[in-house]
């Protein structure tokens, strides 16, 4: 067959095209790698993670009702027992999102896989579920920081899959959630002050009380509910003290006023400033001794 001989210009505008059109592709789909401890949803698709972060349950501090509880629950779940998903609420940095991770280090063994998944992406959730029905793993879906905008209408997909995981005891796919929302929903001062007829203008909420069912049944979908409070400054020491001495680091006084100006720099106590801090003091002291 005789070649086309293109000019060299020609040949760069085409590649160029090519190289456009290819970013604006959706990415190819390919096979789910279930050897992966944790899966991210992303593209439509289930992309593993092999190296995720790892917490261990016994750094977790000061929370130990609801460590028994979540345990409970996921024990539960991984021996095919009836079991609950899990809404997490509470203070910023009190180690919502950490006790769910800790859990995959916990129990990646006996079978159970973690699956992240963006808020955004919750009308996807039925999609996973086909994709990992036929698994013998248990799968913790898991949504960080969840909260929805008075606008938003993704939570009712979330309402329709919580109402599905529970029909069986013996699933391999539960949620679990974390909000800094109890009702994950905003909720207004004019929804608790009462209504009459004269003060109600045409776009208003007829029946307001209605509303509010509506907002506060999602949470209540959740079977297991932990609350996470702020601690006090003895306890964000201790779990300093316990992250220092895994380094063989004495919480000494200077140490420890050091630890208190981090807090008191970030406005809060928490695990995670506390966490934090110990990377700081840790890593400081190793660089100190090169």
């Amino acid at each position: 067959m005789p070649t086309l001989d293109l000019p060299e210009h020609l040949i760069q505008s085409l590649s160029v095209v090519l190289q456009q059109l290819q970013q604006a592709l959706p990415e190819l789909k390919q096979e789910t790698d279930f050897s992966a401890p944790a899966f991210r949803w992303q593209d439509k698709q289930l992309k593993a993670i092999y190296q995720p972060k790892v917490f261990q349950l016994d750094d977790l501090k000061g929370i130990e009702k609801q460590k028994a509880k979540i345990i409970q629950n996921t024990l539960q779940f991984l021996k095919g027992l009836p079991a609950n998903d899990v809404l997490l609420t509470g203070s910023r940095g009190t180690g919502k999102s950490s006790i769910v991770r800790a859990l995959l280090s916990q129990y990646a063994h006996a079978g159970l896989r973690l699956i992240e998944i963006e808020r955004d992406d919750l009308s996807d959730l039925p999609e996973i579920q086909k994709l990992i029905v036929n698994r013998p793993e248990k799968f913790i879906v898991y949504c960080d920081d969840l909260a929805f905008n008075a606008e938003d209408e993704n939570y009712r997909s979330l309402k329709s899959v919580l109402d599905g995981s529970l029909q069986s005891g013996s699933s391999n796919f539960i949620i679990y959630a974390t909000s800094n929302r109890r009702h994950l929903l905003p909720e207004f001062m004019h929804e608790n002050t009462p209504v009459t007829k004269v003060d109600v203008p045409q776009y208003k909420e007829l029946h307001p009380q209605e509303a509010i069912e509506e907002k506060i049944s999602l949470s209540d979908r959740f079977g297991l509910w932990l609350s996470f409070y702020p601690m006090d400054q003895n306890l964000y020491l201790e779990i300093v003290e316990s992250y220092l001495s895994k380094n063989d680091i004495n919480l000494t006084e200077d140490v420890r006023a050091e630890a208190l100006r981090w807090c008191q720099l970030r406005g809060q106590r928490s695990g995670r400033a506390a966490y934090q801090f110990s990377k700081h003091w840790i890593g400081s002291q190793q660089l100190a001794a090169f």
